[in-house]
């Protein structure tokens, strides 16, 4: 799958289901397969959802990238892979389970935020929240993106 593109700003109903934004949906749903898997971030208060086909693919490079008989990379696999699948309903709906709603804080007000090979599922306060840091974006992207080469993919 290529990258998912968009921002997307909504609302969950009293049962904790998201109707997934049209312009979403028909970035990731291409087949009849209409599962997906949620999990928390790593990193912050937020749940990535993938298609079920991203998902085990990811979890096929973790089993390629970590050793099974390292402690630290077993505990790792086990966080990454600590996940719920899901299915789009017939509304185009997603129900999110209560115990991954409470663990980001999710209420009501939510943010769909495409990065990537995911989308990010944050509650809409907590994503707001993020750029009270005075984050300095233009000097990280100098410093983290400056050396890029740019790559021509036209050549042989």
């Amino acid at each position: 799958m290529s990258s998912i593109v968009g921002i997307e700003f909504c609302k969950i109903d009293s049962n904790g289901r998201l109707k997934l934004p049209v312009a979403l949906k028909k970035q990731l749903v291409t087949s009849d397969d209409t599962r997906f898997v949620l999990r928390k971030s790593i990193y912050n208060s937020y749940l990535e959802l993938f298609t079920y086909s991203d998902f085990q693919e990811e979890v096929s490079r973790l089993q390629r990238n970590l050793n099974p008989y390292d402690p630290k990379a077993k505990r790792l696999f086990r966080k990454l892979t600590q996940a719920n699948i899901v299915e789009l309903d017939a509304s185009d709906r997603i129900l999110i389970p209560a115990e991954q709603r409470s663990m980001v804080n999710i209420d009501k007000d939510i943010v769909l935020l495409a990065s990537g090979k995911f989308i990010e599922v944050w509650d809409s306060q907590t994503y707001k929240s993020l750029d009270e840091d005075e984050f300095d974006y233009i000097s990280s992207a100098e410093q983290l993106l400056g050396n890029l080469q740019e790559v021509d993919c036209n050549k042989d």
